[in-house]
């Protein structure tokens, strides 16, 4: 029975391993067979790799690129495995059971690579809103090189001093280059998570805008740019100001693939419908009149017209055209999409009917505050959502509900399931605003949060991840009891819980000076201090099963056996396993009929040894190829 690897199943996804075989699936005379301390493998041959691309190759050492100091070591940091796991958090969660919603409290580049995995091209749409590099507290470290440890450090969890917040003042050499090194590699791992038919969008003010154009010009190509919106953040101009009133941000956007993706038509405004009247009592209901002249040259377009009332009008306008012609005008006219005015005795104008105009209207990129929100009504949220009395505990430029909405409305559908990502979550605003717009409009989006536990000078909440899970469990209290949420009972009011934390499964790393001691621990590997559920997650991961995915949990012979995803994996943690309850494992893969069935055991949890090398027998004989042992 093989183990689990650690290389290869006891970290996140290696991209790098990834590209080569997708680079060997192309280019397969590019390779050339080598062989290192881990046996033999694989290596590109740049000179044969630059044949086969011919004339695509630059030579050029002058040529238009963007780059800083540190730029390939943050792709290398993006591409590193992460040996880290998620621990479910229930007693901080809501409705654990039924809830597809998720919030990872840890840092977001490590938790970014532990779900390449399992949402690899599977998030409909990506909302961040990032440091934007004033000169305050920078928290994300930039020993990137030992994230995982530093992290864990910075949250106590192992010990040590930890990392500590430190200026990046505009006067420090490194000030854009810092907040560079610190996006980039977390740009890039979330593109990989991003559906072909995705979009993000990011939230930004002048002080990186021209960077962030540029390294998502870099990681998702200049033609996947879709547009740069400018939000109206403030409602009255700020007499302080030294030279000018800082009214907006920007949100930048764009998409997976340009071909792939279209924006979602907006809501029509109230103000938009009032132009549609109905003076003529037309059963078809309320409708608008339209010139029936245009600037546009129109072969036909030039002919007299009589008035119902006798008039006749010679031709169109000077310099103009009527935009129909007369046989066309005749139709129409007998279908009563003619207004002639009261008299009878106006210049004809072709009916528009609301009943027949496009039901939305397309995004346009700019955004006022009387749409979407101001920072000030932000803050009034939060308050309200966390029993604050006073707006100094809350977050300088919070994000309204409602301006996420309107991205979430552009970027989504409502009638199709749809996962949303925030990996800078702060207060959970997409959180909240989800919820609502799936008691509104009856959507099925869930949300995937990530936030930083990071320090706050908050009575109640000691960091802003305990911040934003409060504000969810507020909003999903509020919601359930609101009359003008239609679906709030269908909607999923929960979260599922997680805290990032170091492997479950101990490596075996033998000590020289206590070699016995390593022999036990390597026996049984799994952290003491660890749960069943613990070791559940970890694998989910690993196996690039979904967080969310139900799993049940099944007495065969005694012992709890877990069945994840309808058979997709079964894992039995018991000790004392023998092949009476190895039999109940096989009969499930007939109950079930998964298509591809996964099973893992507990390496030291067999009776013996003949038991355990028959359960590979007696799951290979009943289809079950994978079989393997913590």
């Amino acid at each position: 029975m093989e183990k689990l690897d650690s290389k290869t199943d006891g970290a996140s996804q290696d991209i790098v391993a990834d590209n080569i075989d997708k680079l060997r699936e192309l280019f397969p005379d590019a390779f050339t067979e080598s062989s290192d301390a881990d046996g033999p493998r694989w290596k590109v041959d740049f000179d044969a790799l630059k044949a086969c691309l011919g004339e695509y190759v630059e030579d050029e050492r002058e040529r238009y690129s963007f780059t800083w100091n540190g730029k390939a070591r943050a792709r290398r940091i993006a591409q590193t495995p992460s040996t880290g796991t998620l621990r479910p958090c229930p007693e901080e969660s809501v409705n654990w059971d039924t809830t597809q919603n998720l919030f990872i409290e840890g840092d977001n580049l490590e938790v970014l690579k532990l779900l390449q995995k399992p949402y690899h091209k599977q998030v409909k749409m990506i909302y961040i809103d990032p440091p934007y590099n004033t000169g305050g507290e920078f928290i994300y470290p930039d020993r990137f090189q030992d994230n995982l440890d530093t992290y864990l450090r910075y949250t106590g969890q192992v010990d040590g001093n930890g990392f500590k917040t430190s200026s990046n003042s505009e006067s420090a050499g490194r000030y854009h280059t810092n907040w560079l090194n610190m996006m980039y590699p977390r740009l890039r791992l979330a593109r990989n998570l991003l559906k072909d038919d995705g979009v993000i969008f990011v939230s930004i003010d002048d002080h990186e805008v021209q960077n962030l154009r540029q390294i998502m010009d870099d990681i998702f190509g200049p033609e996947n740019f879709i547009a740069t919106a400018i939000w109206q953040k403030v409602y009255a101009p700020k007499s302080s100001a030294r030279h000018f009133s800082e009214d907006h941000d920007y949100i930048m956007i764009y998409a997976r693939s340009h071909d792939e993706w279209m924006p979602e038509l907006l809501p029509r405004t109230e103000e938009q419908n009032s132009v549609y009247k109905n003076p003529d009592d037309d059963p078809r209901g309320r409708w608008r009149p339209n010139n029936l002249a245009a600037r546009n040259y129109y072969s036909k377009g030039s002919y007299p017209i009589t008035c119902p009332s006798g008039r006749v009008i010679e031709g169109p306008p000077s310099g103009s055209y009527w935009r129909i012609s007369k046989e066309k005008l005749i139709d129409l006219d007998n279908d009563n999409r003619i207004y002639w005015g009261k008299d009878g005795n106006n210049v004809p104008a072709p009916k528009i009917f609301l009943s027949e105009v496009r039901q939305g209207r397309v995004p346009q990129t700019l955004w006022s505050y009387s749409e979407v929100g101001h920072t000030q009504k932000a803050k009034r949220e939060l308050l309200e959502r966390l029993k604050f009395q006073s707006s100094e505990t809350v977050f300088d430029t919070p994000k309204p509900t409602n301006l996420i909405k309107q991205m979430l409305r552009i970027g989504t559908k409502s009638g199709e399931q749809a996962i949303v990502l925030d990996f800078f979550a702060g207060s959970a605003t997409l959180g909240d605003a989800t919820m609502q717009l799936n008691a509104e409009d009856e959507g099925d989006r869930r949300y995937i949060l990530v936030q930083l536990p990071e320090q706050t000078d908050a009575e109640d909440y000691a960091t802003i991840a305990d911040m934003g899970k409060a504000r969810l469990r507020a909003a999903m209290e509020s919601i359930g009891k609101d009359d003008d949420k239609p679906h709030a009972t269908t909607t999923d009011l929960g979260f599922k819980a997680f805290k990032l934390s170091d492997s479950n499964i101990v490596p075996w790393a033998p000590g020289t000076d206590d070699l016995k001691t390593s022999l036990f621990d390597s026996v049984d590997n799994i952290r003491h201090d660890r749960s069943e559920a613990d070791v559940l997650s970890e694998l989910l991961l690993k196996y690039g099963l979904d967080l969310a995915v139900p799993i049940e949990e099944r007495d065969i012979n005694g012992k709890t056996v877990h069945i994840i995803g309808a058979g997709a994996l079964v894992v039995c943690l018991a000790d004392a396993v023998d092949l009476e309850l190895v039999n109940g494992i096989a009969a499930l893969k007939t109950e079930l009929t998964p298509e591809v069935m996964r099973v893992v055991f507990k390496d030291n949890g067999f009776a013996n040894d003949v038991v355990k090398t028959n359960a590979v027998q007696i799951l290979r004989q009943a289809g079950v190829e994978d079989v393997k042992s913590l």
